[in-house]
């Protein structure tokens, strides 16, 4: 049980405190709909506990996914977070579906009942305290974005420079990212829509509100979907095999790169390279002394789990591109 729980502390932290957030949101809000029949709150509950289940499933399979390789799986559990995340969608579009056909059937059949204004406060109380821990867990979550990217995490950096900087981040922080990007979103339209039903009667504006909350919901799912196929198949990473290219060409004694590929698992990336040294010729032993060298300074890149370069001699052909990192003749094998 210990090994259990020392593995779990692993985990994505944001993906668990958001599945508690949104948990304990997704009742509030379940009441709220029981007293007062508001599609839009009934939106925003299904909305919550689609995410709790998510960021639930995500922060299991964040901390699965550290587990040490081992002889059935020697290239460890790395793409275990984007299995999980895969089937964690599944849930998600279910309750975006039924979001929609929710807000389809209240602007094809209005409700004519009139809320008391205690119903109005329970919904609008409701929904404002979700706005507030969403805020909240949407900050934390674009803090721990710019921390894997290394930019300023200082005031108001996390809830905007964040966007920039997601596509570098994990997969489970930039799950939680989008989806309580789409539920503060969601909670301030949904506050809206239940005021302008209040004061003004257009009571169909939940039904909208409604909608454009699932169509937001299967964005997300659309957009996880395919971060994390292409994560559980095993996917090259352009931007490092640049960033590598650089490391391993600085090296005095390497002229050129004949093959480099980086592979990333989750969070895990794998390097393989095949590197051409310069003219003379070099013995078992310096050769072994340039392999050690490259490869303890790519370990010391973030997320880089293992290495493997090959040493060949200087063929009069110029195979990589210098400065994007491309090669002339890049086969994958």
């Amino acid at each position: 049980m210990s090994r259990l729980f020392n593995l779990l502390k692993k985990g994505s932290m944001s993906s668990l405190i958001a599945a508690i957030v949104n948990f304990i949101l997704g009742c509030l809000k379940f009441g709220a709909y029981v007293l007062t029949g508001n599609v839009a709150m009934f939106a925003e509950m299904m909305h919550s506990f689609g995410d709790s289940a998510n960021q639930f499933f995500v922060f299991v399979g964040s901390a699965v996914s550290k587990k040490a390789p081992n002889e059935k799986f020697p290239f460890g559990y790395g793409r275990l977070v984007n299995i999980v995340c895969l089937f964690a969608v599944l849930i998600v579009a279910i309750l975006a579906y039924e979001t929609i056909k929710e807000g389809l059937h209240h602007i094809l059949h209005p409700a004519h009942q009139e809320q008391s204004m205690n119903q109005f406060l329970i919904a609008a109380g409701v929904l404002l305290i979700g706005i507030v821990l969403e805020t909240t867990v949407l900050y934390k979550a674009g803090k721990e974005v710019l921390e894997e990217v290394h930019k300023p995490t200082t005031g108001l950096h996390p809830l905007t420079t964040s966007f920039a900087n997601l596509g570098k981040a994990k997969p489970a922080t930039k799950l939680v990212f989008m989806e309580d990007t789409v539920a503060t979103g969601g909670g301030i339209i949904a506050l809206i829509a239940i005021i302008v039903s209040r004061y003004t009667g257009f009571t169909m504006i939940e039904g909208i509100v409604s909608i454009i909350i699932g169509l937001a919901m299967f964005y997300v799912v659309y957009k996880v979907f395919m971060e994390n196929a292409a994560g559980a198949i095993g996917r090259a990473d352009e931007d490092m095999e640049v960033h590598a290219s650089k490391i391993i060409l600085e090296h005095p004694e390497i002229s050129d790169i004949k093959r480099l590929v980086v592979m990333k698992e989750g969070e895990d990336k794998h390097i393989e390279a095949t590197v051409e040294t310069l003219g003379h010729q070099f013995n078992l032993r310096e050769l072994s002394i340039i392999k050690k060298e490259l490869i303890t300074k790519l370990l010391q890149e973030p997320h880089v789990t293992d290495v493997n370069i090959e040493i060949m001699e200087d063929d009069g052909t110029d195979d990589w591109i210098s400065g994007n990192g491309s090669s002339i003749n890049k086969v994958y094998e």
